[in-house]
């Protein structure tokens, strides 16, 4: 078996970061072999196409954003874990040059694309999956401060909103590109979640 040509891991992170300020559909294989420094061809040869490519970059993408998600929330009380979960999203959303947005809701926007050059099922459960990972270690957090007094209300609906709201922070950073009212909005939904304790 012939060894690769490139480096696995670099050519990864070039290939998402073109993904994510172009889009699967406004991204080549030749655009991404050129900014690696690699053959087309080897991309084919290692991933098979644009679409695997695309959910192997995404797939490292998403357990990078699950570990930093989980280190934000991770220590000190429910509020600073919730805001700190909130500061890691929007800086996310917002990094790059012109902004690039939330990959997970530019794929979600591209599975509705036309036929044939859109993504597919495989790639809707790697954003399923990232999503249902997120909601899960906020309702672990949200579980452990109800432990601790400093949450009274339903762990798993609150996680729910609170993820939901995420959502459409993406959508508004699109629109109007405001960080400051993303962060606004952020510690209002943390002051609504915690409403019935004073912290």
């Amino acid at each position: 078996m012939r060894p690769r040509e490139f480096d696995h891991d670099h050519v990864l992170r070039i290939a998402f970061d073109q993904f994510w300020r172009n889009g699967v559909r406004g991204t080549s294989l030749s655009d991404i072999a050129r900014e690696a420094g690699v053959q087309r061809g080897s991309l084919y040869n290692a991933f098979g196409s644009k679409e695997a490519l695309f959910l192997s970059a995404y797939q490292r993408y998403a357990g990078d954003y699950l570990s930093s998600v989980q280190k934000a929330l991770g220590s000190g009380t429910l509020r600073q874990r919730l805001t700190a979960f909130f500061d890691v999203t929007i800086k996310s959303f917002c990094s790059g040059s012109p902004p690039r947005g939330c990959p997970t809701t530019r794929g979600l926007m591209e599975l509705a694309s036309v036929e044939g050059e859109g993504l597919d099922d495989n790639a809707r459960q790697a954003f399923a999956d990232l999503v249902a990972g997120i909601t899960g270690l906020v309702r672990e957090a949200l579980s452990k401060g109800a432990e601790r007094g400093q949450f009274s209300g339903d762990a798993a609906i609150a996680a729910l909103h609170i993820v939901t709201v995420t959502r459409g922070l993406a959508v508004l950073e699109r629109a109007f590109g405001d960080e400051v009212q993303l962060r606004k909005i952020a510690a209002h939904t943390v002051d609504l979640v915690l409403a019935k304790k004073n912290r």
